[in-house]
Parts: C-alpha cells; sequence; structure tokens
C-alpha cells in the first residue's frame, strides 16, 4: 500500500467584511499549540492572509479525512479566537485596497521584490497531494505518465471562480494566477531522473527563477519527501473531495507504476495540448468538454468515466473503489465546488458567498 498525505492552503478573512486578514502568524501560533494540532501540521506560508497544514504520512484514506477533518477544526478554532475565518476557497473573492503583508523569511521576501504584483496577488490557495515512490527513476515516470490527466484533476478540483467581487468567467482562476510564474502548468516529459535534474538545475543556473522550490509545475519530485507531488488541484470546500482527490492520485501514481512495471508505453501527448487542455479546464471545470489524455475533446462525464475505468484495479487494491467512485458520481451530479459557489453568489450574494467557503452554511 503506498502512502499518501496531503497539503491544504486555507485563506483567512475578516470575519466582519470578507478581506483578506493578516493574522497567519497568530493563528498559526494558535493553532500549532493547542490540543489538536502539533506545531510542525500548521506552516506559515507567502502572506500572512494564508495557513498552510500538512497531514501525517497516511496509508489508507480514512487516515488522510480524519487528519484532515481535525487539522482543520484545529485551524478554524485558532482563528475564531483570533477574529477571523478560514475560507477553503482557491481564490479570495475579495481584496483590500492594500496588498496583504509578506510573510517575513528571506526567501518570500526575496520573492516579493523580484515579482512584487505576483507575490501581492498571490493570495491564492491549493491542495497538494504526495505518494511515495520507491526512488527517482520511477517517480520520474510517473511524471511522464500521470501529465495527461493533469487537466482532467484540476477540472475536477476547480473551486475559485470569484475574485475582486465578481465571476471571473473561469472555474479556476487560481490556476490562470499560478500559470503567470515563470516555471509553472504541466510538467514537460522527461528522459529519466538524470534528465530532470539536468533541467531542473539550468532552470535555477537561469536565474529566472530563485531555488527549486519555484518550479511551480502541477506535478514533480518533492526535494522533502520520496514522493510525487501533485498540485494542480484547488483547495477544496469539503474535506472528503479532498479524500477523494488523494485517493485518485494515489491510484494513478499506482497504475503508471503497474504499466511502467510490464512495459506500457506512456501515452504521448504535445506539451501544447495539455497545456490548452489544462486552460480549457480552468475556463470550464466540468461545464462542457475536456481534453482528454489522448489530446481529444470529450464530455466531462465520459472523460471522468474513462479516468475511474484506468484506476479502477488499483482503487479495487486498495480498498478504496466503492468510496471514490460514489464521490465522483457526486461530483458528477452537484457540480464543483466552484459551481457552490456560483449558486451561493447567485443565492446570498457576497455574504452569501463567504458563508459558503467559511464553512457558515453547509450547504447550497
Amino acid at each position: 500500500m503506498m502512502t499518501v498525505g496531503v497539503e491544504e492552503e486555507y485563506l483567512l478573512l475578516d470575519a466582519v467584511t470578507g478581506l483578506p486578514a493578516p493574522l497567519g502568524e497568530e493563528v498559526r501560533r494558535a493553532a500549532g499549540l493547542g490540543a489538536i494540532a502539533e506545531r510542525d501540521e500548521v506552516q506559515d506560508e507567502l502572506l500572512q492572509a494564508q495557513v498552510e497544514v500538512a497531514t501525517a504520512v497516511c496509508s489508507s484514506l480514512a487516515e488522510v479525512g480524519g487528519h484532515l477533518l481535525r487539522l482543520r477544526h484545529a485551524v478554524a478554532s485558532a482563528a475564531e479566537a483570533s477574529g477571523c475565518r478560514i475560507a477553503a476557497t482557491g481564490a479570495a473573492p475579495l481584496r483590500g485596497a492594500l496588498p496583504v503583508p509578506v510573510t517575513r523569511t528571506p526567501r518570500y521576501l526575496r520573492m516579493e521584490g523580484e515579482a512584487r504584483q505576483l507575490v501581492d496577488e498571490h493570495l491564492i490557495c491549493g491542495m497538494h497531494v504526495h505518494v511515495a515512490v520507491p526512488g527517482p527513476e520511477t517517480g520520474i515516470a510517473v511524471l511522464n505518465r500521470i501529465r495527461v490527466w493533469l487537466p482532467t484533476l484540476m477540472a475536477m478540483s476547480a473551486n475559485s471562480p470569484v475574485w475582486d467581487g465578481r465571476d471571473t468567467g473561469f472555474a479556476s482562476w487560481r490556476t490562470i494566477v499560478f500559470g503567470r510564474w515563470p516555471v509553472s502548468g504541466a510538467p514537460p516529459y522527461f528522459d529519466g531522473a538524470a534528465d530532470y535534474e539536468r533541467r531542473l538545475e539550468a532552470l535555477v543556473a537561469s536565474r529566472v527563477i530563485a531555488d527549486r522550490g519555484q518550479v511551480y509545475w502541477q506535478a514533480r519530485l518533492s526535494d522533502r519527501y520520496p514522493t510525487v507531488e501533485v498540485r494542480c488541484p484547488d483547495v477544496q470546500l469539503r474535506a472528503d473531495d479532498a479524500v477523494m482527490l488523494a485517493g485518485i492520485v494515489r491510484a494513478l501514481v499506482a497504475t503508471a507504476i503497474t504499466e511502467e512495471q510490464q512495459g506500457i508505453p506512456p501515452t504521448a501527448v504535445a506539451p501544447e495540448l495539455v497545456q490548452a487542455g489544462n486552460w480549457h479546464a480552468a475556463r470550464y471545470g466540468l461545464n462542457g468538454t475536456l481534453v482528454d489524455r489522448y489530446g481529444h475533446p470529450h464530455t466531462s462525464g465520459d472523460v471522468l468515466c474513462s479516468l475511474l475505468r484506468h484506476i479502477t484495479p488499483a482503487l479495487e487494491a486498495s480498498g478504496d473503489f466503492r468510496q471514490v467512485s460514489a464521490l465522483v458520481h457526486r461530483l458528477l451530479r452537484d457540480g464543483t465546488p466552484a459551481d457552490r459557489q456560483r449558486r451561493a453568489l447567485a443565492k446570498g450574494g457576497l455574504p452569501g458567498l463567504i458563508d459558503l467557503i467559511t464553512g457558515v452554511d453547509e450547504e447550497d
């Protein structure tokens, strides 16, 4: 059983105005010292209106869900004590007149100096899924095989349609904002681990990016852990949707390893088609067509069914098939988190939307 871990980023919003609240240090300190969260489980982020949580290494999806619910509760309680709320949304629906202060670490201050406007507008929150792999060569084989599924994962997770108080027309505006950094989007195809290392070192040597941490591909090898890290999803409104995505990513990794061992060639899709599919998924979510793993347009329902067929053996082997497939069918029935945000905005305006993303209004 491959282990899995999840990181989630949350926005901190003022409890009255809904504007970003620069209280990250206070919230992190309070949550990290509480009875239900360890200090290293709650971490700072680029801007002071954000915090990040990280689960322990998990063997089962039940563990993932338990940790996420516990950590969400810990951070929400700490935020309430500090006069703000946590918001599980991929992008801040409102921004204030002044930029949110940067967390004062040397790395973050350097980023602010090099890309001020991008940092000021980095009020976006994602979800990262780590899946253990035996070594770098296997990890690269996994990246080469799962890259064609990244637009589908991104469409399923879309949770950031509102920016500056209005609907952007995109299901995942976070994806568009993040795409402005120099190294972003789907990773290219690599000729093995040595090629991956050469290309990362060349990027750093170019001085366009400061370090390997600024390689913001939607899937990459982690420099801290022996894992493949999938970074394309927006943070999720519901913890169980985050669990669903963790189960799908783990099954995609397991399927990729099995296919590599069996000598099945990876699907060859031109990088421009993957990029175009990614933009299309950010624009429409599941409302319309998706570009499938071969670069062809199909209905979103057909592509999700194809994804489930692709990973069913891995889901059955891990005991996750019933849970994941049920959540995928709920997603197809109810829509993405972006669809829920739009319904809340139409029904209750910005106050209704803020209530939804902060967990005050759990249902549409």
